[in-house]
């Protein structure tokens, strides 16, 4: 019976972690894809050139 239970708590824990890994990606995606917009449609400066794409 314990090595059964071993099995399925080792099934559970690496399915948590697939998903988890999974949700992650998605997130990274989403945040790339956010970056890109903001790079590509940063403003203008006052003398009419492009401004900084980064905030440091």
């Amino acid at each position: 019976m314990v090595p059964v239970l071993l099995v399925l708590l080792l099934v559970l824990i690496l399915f948590g972690a697939g998903f988890a890994v999974k949700v992650l990606w998605w997130i990274a995606l989403a945040v790339l894809v956010l970056w890109l917009i903001g790079f590509l449609a940063r403003g203008t400066t006052s003398a009419g050139g492009r401004g900084r794409w980064y905030r440091w």
